[in-house]
């Protein structure tokens, strides 16, 4: 049985830069006897593997846009928002253009992300979009309009800030009322990479805010549970009343006024 000269660390390093799993090193390494060496095989083919099935994915999740390219539409916006349901803070959306040669495989539904993968991910996308455009609606005006008009009206802001007018949206579950085409789709950010990205960049956003709040309202617990209504999130409610960030129109806040 052949075995390489070369040290099962070294293979390890020339493993890690195949990009093909048809690449001529898996053959020459076949016959290699040595454990470490056949393990470092079946690690590289696995991780090949795993990139394959992310790129299909990432294709399949940019058959919208694609469409619409290939229809004359030159700008394609993806929108969505986070924040509708927390009892604090406000509610944030955000409306992304894409071109064809956004290639961050990873991007995807912000909630099936580490928030090291989303700080990630909302840098890139903002350096490798061809616009991004972010509308805010504090805990006023939703108490004033309604969550649902609040991320409308805020939906559409985003979308009318853009200095790339989009021909066509693609939006998240939330119709909206204007004149540009548009295809709602529900769990948009996980059918539409200009959804997912505007789902990152907008809960990034978000978060940011929350923990700045944090930093004023430190007894709410803004920075783990993001406005949320959890256990400890209501404790607070009860303990320290509502606090000037908090939703007056929610029911839970309602009996915690000052």
């Amino acid at each position: 049985m052949a075995k390489s000269k070369q040290t099962i660390k070294e293979i390890r390093q020339l493993l890690a830069q195949v990009q093909d799993k048809h690449d001529p090193i898996f053959a020459s390494l076949a016959a290699d006897p040595r454990k470490g060496v056949q393990k470092a095989l079946l690690v590289a083919k696995r991780h090949l593997q795993q990139q394959a099935t992310a790129r299909a994915a990432f294709q399949k999740r940019f058959v919208y846009e694609q469409q619409l390219w290939q229809a004359g539409n030159q700008y394609v916006a993806g929108i969505d928002e986070v924040g509708r349901g927390p009892l604090a803070g406000p509610v944030v959306t955000c409306a992304v253009i894409l071109d064809p040669s956004f290639d961050l495989v990873a991007v995807t539904d912000s909630k099936q992300l580490t928030r090291h993968e989303r700080e990630s991910l909302y840098l890139q996308i903002v350096n490798e979009a061809v616009e991004v455009s972010i509308a805010v609606n504090d805990h006023q005006v939703i108490d004033r309009l309604n969550i649902y008009a609040a991320t409308q009206q805020a939906m559409i802001r985003s979308v009318h800030q853009l200095h790339h007018r989009p021909s066509h949206l693609i939006v998240d579950a939330v119709p909206l009322a204007t004149k540009i085409p548009q295809t709602t789709l529900i769990k948009g950010d996980q059918k539409s990479i200009s959804v997912a990205a505007a789902s990152i960049v907008a809960k990034e956003y978000r978060d940011h805010l929350m923990r700045d709040y944090d930093r004023l309202y430190p007894q709410y617990g803004f920075a783990q549970n993001m406005g949320y209504g959890t256990a400890a999130h209501l404790k607070a409610l009860a303990q320290y009343k509502a606090c000037p960030i908090h939703r007056r129109s929610f029911a839970p806040v309602q009996k915690y006024l000052q």
